[in-house]
């Protein structure tokens, strides 16, 4: 499970790490909604929109960036 990124914490990293952990944000939200599509018990509800909004920070410093 991968900590939820703040955006002072973005904005330190390169490119090349916010495209890391972009890729392991994505792997785990689709992770989660898998278990929820199969039924598994869910660990955290909320997890799934922290991840989301962890992903639109990474895109949003990305954006600022270029």
């Amino acid at each position: 499970m991968m900590a939820i990124l703040r955006m002072k914490d973005i904005r330190k990293m390169d490119e090349k790490e916010m495209g890391k952990h972009m890729k392991e944000m994505r792997l785990e939200m689709s992770k989660e909604k898998a278990n929820i599509h199969i039924g598994a018990s869910v660990i955290s509800p909320g997890r799934i929109k922290e991840i989301r909004r962890t992903i639109a920070r990474i895109l949003t410093v990305k954006g600022e960036k270029k």
